[in-house]
């Protein structure tokens, strides 16, 4: 049995920005499943001590560069015996909108003292300092707002192994050298083979190079941020750990309780893959939602996510327009929000085809679930995707994926081919007319029944559980104490 500590700055269900929340409980849950002692640490936000039902105060620590102590709470993960340990500083905490900044003003001001501070507890947790009487064998960090963390902790004696996982290496905690010196750092990390990144503070440095092993979220993209394309200037650092052998990638899973078709308290008809005939009632249930015509026969496409450029939303926008232009018979409902030129321009889009077009700005998790479990396919046309949940939520409820080829798009979707083999459909170039071959590929298939039911089983048979890539995590666990 290992002592695991893992740290994030957001835990599914009580503070959620995007997949980072959804690994940070159910990896930990699932290697708790397999007899670990794991113990989640996070941030005390004012949102997440009202989702808990309890808390208790287990220590009082003092960390270099502020003032006042800080109290870490103990609770539970919701629904698990999973221990978690939250840092209580209200000053940094406790406060009125997202983990990071309010949507409409942009990050905090202050986010480099916050998880600054976040880091520095994790450090004293991590070498045992605090009291608790409980050192980790291994601390495992997650993303730029833990990065920090591995770096505080490198040179001590009797530490624990140390691994940082990259979920998005476009986030990476950039600074002024003005705030460096104010969190009070020690000044042997202000070099480019530290903390430095041109001239600026990098959080996410810290991890990349002091952990003792680097992870990201699936096996591509491990090997496409070794490339100028997606390294963000980090290429090079990421290409000595990768040569180092200190680099890896492992797929995310999912929970297969909460997404389950078969036992989905949110969708209108529960299915699975020996009863795929009730997946039409769901699709039934989402055209009247998004008051489309109630055709069986049409392919129903859906779209969720954040709408920024990333997600490649322009792309489905412009490749769906012509679809619809040439008399397609396709219908697409999208949910999301985000960019407000993207917002717009699909509300242009259903106003120009309300009989084709259904659109929900903002987030529903009963909608993500209906949209899942009522289209027929679901379009992840992204520029970049570390790993993506969304096509393996569409692979468990046989909804196939249209998906461009990068990141755990391209290790978690096998391209179809014309007798029904794959699970669904790639494509190469982040072009609109790349994904309109894609989605005619996928049109063209539907009209086939039987192959497309043989897809859907196909699909609906992978196992993507978190238990497999936890089995993968100990692996590396074990590395690590090598």
């Amino acid at each position: 049995m290992r002592k695991i500590l893992f740290a994030s700055s957001e835990v599914h269900p009580l503070v959620k920005t995007g997949g980072l929340a959804d690994v940070s409980a159910s990896l930990p849950l699932a290697l708790h499943e397999q007899g670990q002692d794991v113990r989640i640490v996070m941030p005390a936000y004012r949102a997440c001590l009202a989702a808990l039902e309890g808390t208790a105060v287990v220590a009082s620590i003092n960390l270099e560069g502020f003032l006042l102590p800080v109290e870490v709470l103990e609770s539970r993960l919701p629904n698990s015996d999973v221990v978690l340990w939250l840092v209580n500083s209200p000053y940094h905490f406790d406060r009125e909108g997202g983990p990071y900044g309010q949507p409409e003003s942009g990050d905090w001001p202050d986010n480099a003292a916050r998880f600054a501070l976040f880091s520095r507890a994790i450090a004293v947790l991590a070498m045992n300092e605090a009291g608790l009487s409980w050192q980790p064998d291994v601390l495992h960090c997650n993303d730029w707002q833990t990065g920090l963390a591995p770096a505080l902790i490198a040179a001590q004696e009797q530490r624990p192994a140390t691994l940082f996982t990259i979920h998005n290496l476009a986030y990476q905690g950039l600074f002024s050298r003005d705030e460096f010196d104010a969190l009070d750092l020690p000044d042997l990390f202000w070099h480019m083979e530290g903390l430095e990144f041109y001239e600026q503070l990098s959080f996410m440095k810290g991890g990349l190079v002091f952990a003792d092993k680097i992870s990201t979220v699936s096996p591509s993209y491990a090997e496409e941020i070794c490339n100028e394309e997606y390294g963000y200037g980090l290429e090079g650092l990421l290409s000595y750990r990768a040569d180092e052998g200190r680099l890896s990638g492992i797929l995310n899973g999912i929970d297969h309780d909460e997404w389950n078709p078969k036992r989905d308290p949110y969708i209108t008809s529960p299915y699975s893959a020996k009863k795929l005939d009730k997946k039409a009632d769901n699709k039934a249930a989402l055209q009247r939602y998004f008051s489309l015509p109630q055709e069986p026969d049409v392919l129903l496409l859906g779209f969720i996510s954040r709408l920024v450029s990333q997600k490649g939303i322009d792309l489905t926008i412009s490749a769906v327009r012509q679809l619809l232009d040439a008399g397609a018979a396709v219908q697409l409902v999208c949910l999301g929000s985000g960019d407000p030129d993207y917002e717009r321009d699909l509300q242009v889009l259903r106003a120009r085809f309300p009989d084709k077009v259904g659109v929900t700005i903002g987030y529903d998790e009963a909608l993500s679930h209906q949209i899942e479990a009522g289209v027929d396919a679901f379009v992840m046309p992204s520029r970049f995707e570390p790993c993506g949940l969304n096509q393996l939520y569409s692979l468990r409820y046989g909804t196939l994926p249209i998906v461009r080829t990068t990141g755990g798009l391209a290790d978690s979707v096998e391209d179809a081919d014309e007798l029904g083999g794959g699970t669904g459909f790639q494509f190469e170039l982040a072009t609109p007319e790349a994904l309109l071959v894609a989605l005619n590929r996928a049109l063209a298939l539907y009209q086939q029944p039987v192959l497309w039911r043989q897809m859907q089983v196909t699909a609906m048979k992978r196992d993507f559980s978190w238990q497999n890539s936890a089995a993968a995590y100990l692996a590396l666990y074990d590395d690590l104490s090598l």
